[in-house]
């Protein structure tokens, strides 16, 4: 799957990017004046192939959830069993994606692809306050797509085998598919899993080559000694392992977590559909970045919707050569961003179908 998956991913529509140019050129307002979405509508309409895109329109959110073996290190305050217990929230309605999923009217799917404690039966949805229903479209839903209890400790061994990371991108490839099989005009990335940040600032040093200092945030907030002693973790791992960026498949399976392997595929998934992935925090753009080195036209089909608080997020996107579209000082992952700016690639394409020509409008040009 993930051979075929690469082989179907090209270059973006050039004839269709020069026609949206031509477009944007003889819209009623000045050149250049509407910035990043004039690109992003362009770049859209390349991935599209056609000019204007089709809107992306419904939304569909994956939130790929998964726990780490690193925990063990205490790099984080939070125990482990958070990981479980806010994907019941999820489930139940009641986190801050589910409140930013339903004003965008995003579907959510909750993938457990690696939760290392059972789940809990989600409460009893207070639908004063979160009204998801019992059986419509907005219903939160769950898939176990588990390849393993939660990864094992990347500063001992390898957090995977090169297998259980290859079968965890697989599933985020097939999440894609079942999603825009049902309709997604648009993906949205979502991620849980308590001390997910460190894999990810492995998987940022490694596909960036810069020092663990550089790559490593906060997460939730930990202290300064904390802070500390999570770069040196990091820094251990990378040493143990000295991950090939040439191989990305090894370096997932070496320091990356389970949902970050399936958010990669869920981005190749994406990409190999020409369906725009609309890419959340710091996990969804450690993933990217092992998506492009699997398949570098994959890029194509990435929008960054907004800038993490976490420093590895802003090197991960000057890589990639992304711009987010917001940035609010965010740092909750989830999937939180990327559904505060799915209105603005909303506009982006809106634009291409509805402003008039100069000539249409008998606006006057300059």
């Amino acid at each position: 799957m993930l051979e075929t998956t690469i082989a179907a991913i090209c270059p973006l529509d050039e004839p269709a990017m020069t026609a949206a140019r031509h477009l944007q050129a003889r819209l009623t307002k000045p050149a250049g004046s509407l910035g990043v979405l004039e690109e992003l509508s362009i770049r859209l309409t390349g991935l599209a192939g056609a000019c204007p895109p089709p809107p992306p329109s419904p939304a569909a959110l994956a939130i790929f959830a998964g726990d780490h073996g690193v925990h063990a290190q205490r790099v984080t305050g939070w125990p482990q069993e958070v990981t479980a217990q806010m994907v019941a929230n999820f489930l139940a309605g009641g986190a801050v994606v589910n409140a930013f999923a339903r004003q965008a009217g995003a579907s959510v799917t909750v993938v457990n692809v690696g939760v290392a404690t059972p789940l809990p039966v989600p409460a009893p949805t207070d639908t004063d306050h979160h009204p998801t229903g019992t059986d419509g479209p907005d219903v939160p839903r769950l898939v176990v797509e588990s390849v393993r209890l939660g990864t094992r400790d990347m500063t001992v061994t390898a957090a995977l085998r090169r297998e259980e990371a290859r079968a965890a991108v697989e599933v985020g490839i097939r999440i894609a598919g079942e999603l825009i099989d049902a309709g997604a005009g648009i993906l949205l990335t979502g991620d849980m899993g308590i001390a997910n940040t460190t894999p990810a600032a492995a998987l940022i040093a490694v596909f960036t080559a810069v020092d663990a200092a550089e790559a490593t945030g906060r997460g939730t907030g930990v202290d300064d000694p904390t802070y500390q002693h999570k770069i040196e973790v990091v820094r251990a791992a990378l040493r143990r392992h000295d991950p090939d960026p040439d191989d990305p498949l090894a370096v997932l399976a070496a320091v990356g977590g389970l949902e970050h392997a399936a958010l990669t595929g869920f981005v190749l998934g994406a990409a190999a559909r020409r369906v725009p992935v609309l890419l959340d925090g710091v996990i969804a753009v450690s993933a990217a970045l092992a998506a492009a080195a699997l398949a570098p036209d994959a890029v194509g089909a990435m929008v960054a919707g907004h800038r993490s608080a976490e420093p590895g997020a802003t090197i991960a996107l000057r890589r990639l050569g992304l711009t987010p579209l917001i940035d609010l000082g965010l740092r909750l992952g989830e999937g939180t961003g990327a559904l505060l700016a799915l209105p603005v690639v909303a506009s982006a394409v809106r634009v291409l179908h509805e402003v008039a020509t100069f000539d249409s409008a008998g606006v006057a040009e300059q």
